[in-house]
């Protein structure tokens, strides 16, 4: 067993800090951070800042320089061993004359996972593995799914009322939550590939659906419309950047104006109208967009967790009674027929975001950390 360092703890925790800065940016590789410690002091440090640049290891090691001979790197996802878009990051700290690695967890990438590590430990460098591994995962909760799977990793989020309201009767949903709570949904926007809406709430709210309160780029726009009806003139048509309708029974007519606005339009299995959501998401998947936002509405939520399609929850709540048996339920649907039968959220966190509450969650029987 690697001896335990009381340091290594602090250290990673800096390099998942640094790996965060790449959200959005890195799709669909993973978000990683890395740093060069000697002599109890930090000399060099990084974070994987677009997909296809250099790992988080090479910026660390260019900052660290020829003081990294005898160094510790710190890293929050076990080293590349194989070439990609980038040569293998293992062979640069070998090179770099690091004398210890230390890692948050192991690639489940084929390709990598283990040999990086062992091509360490082949080349006389000890290696500590496992420090922080959950938090590790949970940073890389999106590229552990996509990897594996070949499927999106699925986020909803609703923004609702402490009656469990999203809109009053009429459909009114601007504004339930504060300002902090919304620029917190940007940076939701900016970490997703995709983000979906479905055909009630892009005519109702005729959202933009881009990246606004934050810096960071724009996710792709899916609107579920099964039957073709938004319309031609939704804003977020006119934005910049992929704009996707996934319909089961869209009229060719209207197919053909909105490809005319450049708009794709994907025709999928579905009954009555109804897109299959599991269709949806190995498109989706195919498509190399590896995570999926989904922010609307009551409908569209109901569906995919009654299709047991949701890794995670973000529940925005608001300190505000909206009341009336008409106005617009969080999540629609028929509902379950006992209490027993209730999604469970898991691994819960709580947050608060000005005057409003952020709940974070695992459906139950979803665990994105597990190996």
């Amino acid at each position: 067993m690697n001896p335990t360092n009381p340091l290594d703890e602090r250290y990673i925790r800096l390099a998942l800090e640094l790996a965060r800065r790449g959200e959005g940016y890195t799709n669909p590789n993973p978000i990683v951070g890395a740093v060069v410690v000697k002599d109890g002091k930090i000399i060099g440090q990084g974070w994987h800042r677009r997909f296809g640049g250099p790992h988080a290891e090479v910026f660390a090691l260019e900052e660290a320089g020829e003081d990294a001979a005898g160094a510790t790197i710190y890293v929050t996802l076990e080293p590349c061993s194989h070439h990609g878009k980038t040569p293998p990051c293992a062979d640069r700290i070998i090179r770099a004359g690091i004398s210890r690695v230390v890692v948050a967890c192991r690639d489940p990438n084929p390709l990598v996972s283990g040999r990086g590590i062992e091509k360490l430990r082949d080349a006389g460098i000890e290696v500590r593995e496992g420090v922080l591994e959950e938090e590790g995962r949970r940073v890389n909760e999106i590229f552990f799914k996509f990897i594996r799977t070949g499927i999106p990793f699925v986020q909803l989020k609703l923004a609702q009322s402490l009656d469990g309201k999203i809109a009053i009767r009429s459909g009114e949903s601007k504004w339930i939550t504060g300002d902090a709570a919304r620029t917190e949904v940007h940076r939701l926007r900016r970490r997703f590939a995709a983000v979906l809406v479905g055909a009630k709430t892009a005519i109702k709210d005729d959202p933009l659906l881009t990246v606004r309160h934050v810096e960071g780029p724009n996710p792709v726009r899916i609107v579920l419309d099964g039957r073709g009806r938004v319309p031609l003139d939704a804003r977020m048509f006119s934005e910049d950047g992929r704009t996707i309708v996934a319909t089961a029974a869209m009229p060719e007519e209207k197919e053909a104006g909105l490809r005319a606005r450049g708009v794709e339009v994907w025709r999928l299995p579905g009954d009555g109208g109804r897109v299959d959501l599991h269709a949806l998401l190995v498109r989706i998947g195919k498509e190399g967009l590896d995570s999926l936002l989904i922010e609307g509405g009551g409908e569209t939520a109901a569906a995919f967790l009654e299709a047991s399609l949701v890794d995670k929850v973000s529940l925005f709540i608001s300190p505000i009674i909206i009341g009336g048996s008409d106005a617009v339920p969080a999540v629609g649907g028929i509902g379950v027929e006992r209490i027993a039968d209730a999604i469970k959220l898991e691994g819960m966190e709580v947050a608060k975001l000005g005057r409003d509450l952020l709940i974070t969650g695992y459906p139950a029987g979803i665990v994105p950390t597990s190996p």
